[in-house]
Parts: structure tokens; C-alpha cells; sequence
């Protein structure tokens, strides 16, 4: 254990106003929402990985509000005033991020989302089918679009999917690259003179009242102002109180692929699973395939922080790869991944101060992307509050 220097201590830790648990998305804009509204303000982010490593470099970079089933899911557990607000949340995440960081540099493309039917999923099908109406016009004042959801089942063949019957097209949705947004907010993190330390892992919090003291892995106890902790999936192992659950999602992505017949973001199997096309930077002719998820499959085991891989998963994503999305192609898997969300029997975000110097920004339920910068944005408004 190494013990912190007098130097150490007067340069790099002393006077912290907000220390910031986390570098994702919502620890981020938190931290730049913060420095903004007042500059002054001594802002720091502790990072234990080299990278926002957990779910903000590792997701497929989907900027979507919500598919039809899983929509049609929700309103059947609560109230129509509930989920319409947690979808303009969504939007409104997904603007502020488009505004925060420009479309250019978050490599934006407005493909639209679709949701894919197998045949043997006609009923369901039927079901959503009927409520596009009813969807369209509830939405159109929340997104602005009277014609959010349509059926385009003659893409079907120009896509070459095998085994699905119908697509459902949202109009609204689209995709961004991840590794640029989060390089861009860190950019703009630094830009604004926000101290970052990665590579320090936090292990403890105690809330004293008008301050809080972080005790790190390396035995260092840092006093400063307000703590927010914005890990998601791993923040019950800071408050283990807190009502979410980690979960796993694993990834794959192919090796280029020659005149793939699509772009979009694909959901199936009420979002459980995804794929998406990737355009390599500076290059959008050469194209892969993003393929994650799978959860469902196996949810007790895949209920962990814990990066890694497990057999029926990986093999159920390469059936889907092999026999659906790509049928009768050779297609190579260039590499795989796992990243770790903050899910619970509740969808509604956790943004609250657990202490009087302690807050929470948290269980993002996957939608990480859409709802992750109004999160911080909350998040900042809320520690700001409690600093008036």
C-alpha cells in the first residue's frame, strides 16, 4: 500500500467540490452539465479502468427510445403516463446528446430502427400491428412524427433475412459510434479543466453530513464536498441497498463483409436481441455486423458484474448470425465482448441523494445511449440544488 504524498494530496485531491464515481455517459455529462452551469465548481471523475469500462464503450451504439414489443410490454405493468414519460426521457436524452456532442462527430446516421417477426411469431405480430396507430399518434408530441412506426414487410427479401415473416420500421431511431461519443465527452471533460483519475478504484463511501470521504483499493481517504455515483451495474458494490441488478449482455462483431444488403438497428425477440450494420471510419463501404445480447436465454447467470463469455450464448448469437441474419453466406466472427448494465423490476432511473452528500445516477435498464445524457443532466441539477 502506498500512502499519498503531501504533494500528491495539495495537487491532485484537495478542494474537491464533486468527485464523480464513474466515466460513462451519465458520469460524463454529469461532470460537464456541472462545469457549465458553474466553472468555478472543482469537479473530478474516478475511474477504476483505463477506459469507461462497463457499459458506455461496450453497448452497440443504438440511439433508440424503445421497440414496439417492448413498449406494448410496458404499458401492460404500468400506466400509459409512466411509459410515454420514460420514452420522451429517452428522446430527450438522445437530443441532448446529439446537441451536446454534434452528429458529425458522434457519426450519427438516421437508418431507423426495425423490429424483426419470425414467422412463428404471427400473433405477436398481429398484436403491434394493431396498436401502430394508437402508438403514432401518442408519440407525434413527444418525437414530432405523425408516422413513427410503419410496417415494410417488402424488405424482407431486399434485406435476404431467412425465417421472418415482418419488420416493423421506426422512423425516428438511429445509430451513432460509441467510441467517438465517449472520446468526444472526455475531450470536453478536459476541455472544461474536469480532473480525471483512471485507474483508481473506489472501495468505500461514508456521508458525514456537509461532506464525504472516498476511501480508494490503494487505502487513500479523499474528503470532498458531494459524491455521485454513476457506476450502473456495479454500483451496489459502493451501496448494496440500492434496488438494481447487474446483467450482462455479450457482443460480437464480424470480420468485413462485402455488399451487406442492409443498415439499421435490428431488434428481435423484444429487444433481447440486436444487430446493426458498422461503418469502418473513413471508410463506409466496407461494412460488419454488431450481433449482441441473448440474456434471456440463461438470466440467473447472466445476472452478474463479471465480464466473460458463456457457450449457449455465444452459439445462439451465431445461429441468429448464420441461419437468419446472413443465411447461405460465409461470415466470419472478427471478435467478442461483454458489457455490464443496471437493470430492475422498475425501468424509472434511479437519480436521487441516498445522504446529504451522496447521490445516485443510476439503472439505465440498457438504454444507456438514449437516456444517459438527461440523466446527467438531472444528476447535475440535483447535486447543484443541494449545494445552494
Amino acid at each position: 500500500m502506498t500512502s499519498l504524498s503531501y504533494w500528491e494530496k495539495q495537487s491532485f485531491f484537495k478542494g474537491i467540490d464533486v468527485a464523480i464515481i464513474g466515466s460513462g455517459i451519465v458520469g460524463l455529462t454529469t461532470a460537464i452539465y456541472l462545469k457549465k452551469n458553474n466553472p468555478k465548481l472543482v469537479v473530478a471523475i474516478f475511474e477504476r479502468g483505463t477506459l469507461p469500462l462497463g457499459a458506455s464503450t461496450r453497448n452497440a451504439g443504438f440511439a433508440c427510445f424503445g421497440s414496439m414489443t417492448e413498449l406494448r410490454d410496458d404499458l401492460s405493468t404500468k400506466s400509459e403516463e409512466e411509459v410515454f414519460n420514460l420514452v420522451g426521457n429517452r428522446w430527450q436524452g438522445l437530443m441532448n446528446l446529439r446537441q451536446l456532442v454534434g452528429d458529425k462527430i458522434l457519426h450519427y446516421k438516421p437508418y431507423g430502427g426495425y423490429e424483426i417477426f419470425k414467422k412463428e411469431e404471427s400473433t405477436l405480430f398481429d398484436k403491434c400491428a394493431e396498436l401502430i396507430p394508437y402508438f403514432n399518434k401518442t408519440l407525434q408530441p413527444i418525437i414530432g412524427n405523425s408516422t413513427v412506426f410503419n410496417i415494410v414487410d417488402p424488405k424482407i427479401i431486399k434485406y435476404g433475412f431467412d425465417g421472418i415473416a415482418h419488420i416493423i420500421h421506426n422512423t425516428a431511431e438511429g445509430q451513432l459510434n460509441t467510441g467517438e461519443m465517449m472520446s468526444a465527452l472526455l475531450k470536453t471533460a478536459n476541455r472544461l479543466s474536469i480532473k480525471t483519475f483512471f485507474g483508481i478504484n473506489i472501495s468505500s463511501l461514508q456521508d458525514a453530513g456537509n461532506q464525504a470521504m472516498i476511501t480508494t483499493d490503494q487505502g487513500w481517504e479523499i474528503t470532498v464536498g458531494k459524491v455521485l455515483v454513476a457506476t450502473n451495474g456495479f454500483a451496489r458494490q459502493l451501496l448494496p441497498d440500492l434496488k438494481l441488478m447487474p446483467a450482462r449482455n455479450q457482443v460480437l462483431i464480424t470480420e468485413p463483409i462485402k455488399n451487406l444488403p442492409f443498415r439499421g438497428a435490428f431488434h428481435y425477440d423484444r429487444g433481447y436481441f440486436y444487430f446493426r450494420n458498422v461503418e469502418e471510419l473513413g471508410n463506409t463501404k466496407t461494412q460488419r455486423i454488431l450481433l449482441g445480447g441473448g440474456r434471456n436465454l440463461t438470466p440467473d447467470i447472466e445476472q452478474t458484474s463479471e465480464f466473460g463469455h458463456t457457450q449457449i450464448i455465444q452459439q445462439a448469437l451465431e445461429k441468429l448470425l448464420r441461419e437468419v441474419i446472413l443465411p447461405k453466406r460465409e461470415v466470419k466472427v472478427e471478435s467478442w465482448w461483454s458489457g455490464i448494465l443496471g437493470v430492475g423490476e422498475m425501468k424509472k432511473p434511479i437519480v436521487e441523494m441516498v445522504g446529504p452528500s451522496i447521490g445516485v445516477a443510476v439503472r439505465l435498464g440498457g438504454m444507456g445511449v438514449a437516456i444517459g445524457s438527461a440523466i446527467g443532466k438531472q444528476a447535475a441539477a440535483m447535486l447543484m440544488e443541494r449545494a445552494d
